[in-house]
């Protein structure tokens, strides 16, 4: 087993009396208090999360796009200055290698955020194909720590730390400025969580202050800090896929619901597979459902019909805070994928009623 990584902060969590646990190779904070109060405080004011465990790569040169195009579904093309986009890297089988953040930085300078445990993973795969296009890659991993700050109350709570006007940031667009008097500050209106806020990129030299700036303003809008406990419920209410529960390298983004960002206007990774599968259609979709009455579904448990037939299988699955009821991810054979649709969860030997629903399960807000 080897040695779990920190984060910069990782006393500061211990302090806070976080508990810890290994997560994609890294030692993180899964709660400070409850899962339960963390997940309203997201979804009524305004939690920080500190989620540094993420991967960033900058790809530099004349052809750091061409390089990015061959190797991300989406079209990077489309992305201006200050703009972010959401991609997967798909492999050669039909399958995801990771799903992905694009930001454009400058002309010829963009940089990739991708999932902790695929850090090493994706830098030799798409260094693989940079062979071709020769871009300056860098993984700057280890340089950045990353603060998703989200809720409602996220600007208001924040707007006193920087000059930028967080309010008219645009959802999927960032912005480069100081924050809490450190220059070079990313702000990103992104997150994973469906309740508006940003998501900063700081040097890690300023993790400390800018931690403790944010709890500080934060304060009088209720803000507290947040662990991966809540930011799972938090996401699986938005209907967001993890990578390795709901898409891996065996789901292909079009059975995944990721079709929106596998553009054929362009030649990429596999592409010409993904279209033919496009224009045939998939046998099994990722769909997301609601338990008609108790039951709490998990990772793996099967799918069945009505006559108890496997189905599929649940990837993601849990008690939802907001709803006070069972919802889940998971694929379905696709005459059982439409809204509406009876599914059977298998739970402790007994087929549970489930209605297949459009998602997300909950109402979030595009609105930083």
């Amino acid at each position: 087993m080897s040695e779990l990584k920190t984060v910069v902060l990782n006393d500061v969590h211990q302090q806070l009396g976080a508990k810890m646990v290994p997560f994609a190779g890294y030692n993180m904070p899964v709660r400070y208090s409850s899962d339960l109060d963390e997940h309203h405080t997201v979804r009524r004011a305004v939690g920080i999360f500190d989620v540094s465990h993420m991967g960033e790569f900058r790809v530099r040169g004349p052809r750091a796009l061409d390089l990015i195009q061959r190797v991300t579904s989406n079209d990077a093309s489309k992305l201006a200055d200050g703009k972010a986009q959401y991609s997967c890297l798909p492999n050669e089988q039909g399958g995801i290698v990771d799903d992905l953040l694009v930001y454009k930085l400058a002309d010829e300078d963009y940089m990739l955020v991708v999932n902790a445990s695929n850090i090493e993973k994706d830098w030799n795969w798409i260094s693989r194909f940079n062979e071709e296009f020769g871009a300056d890659m860098e993984n700057v991993s280890d340089q950045i720590s990353l603060f998703a700050v989200q809720g409602p109350k996220t600007a208001d709570a924040l707007q006193s730390l920087t000059d930028v006007d967080l309010k008219s940031i645009p959802y999927y667009s960032f912005v480069q400025g100081t924050f809490a008097g450190h220059p070079n500050v990313i702000i990103s209106a992104t997150g994973y969580t469906g309740a508006g806020g940003f998501e900063l990129y700081i040097p890690n030299e300023a993790a400390a202050d800018i931690w403790n700036k944010i709890l500080e303003a934060g304060k009088p809008f209720g803000l507290k800090p947040i662990g991966l406990g809540a930011r799972d419920t938090l996401r699986l209410e938005m209907g967001f896929c993890l990578y390795g529960n709901d898409i891996d390298d065996n789901t292909s983004p079009l059975e995944g619901g990721l079709g929106w960002i596998t553009k054929f206007t362009k030649e990429f990774t596999n592409s010409a597979a993904l279209k033919q599968q496009k224009e045939q259609g998939v046998q099994r979709k990722l769909v997301g459902f609601v338990m008609d009455g108790p039951g709490i579904p998990r990772a793996h448990y099967e799918l069945v019909n009505e006559a108890g037939e496997k189905i599929g299988e649940v990837t993601s699955g849990t008690q939802s805070p907001s709803m006070s009821k069972g919802i889940g991810l998971g694929y379905v054979a696709t005459d059982f994928s439409a809204p509406g649709s009876k599914i059977f969860v298998q739970v402790r030997g007994k087929n549970l009623p489930a209605t297949v629903t459009k998602l997300p399960f909950v109402k979030g807000t595009e609105e930083a």
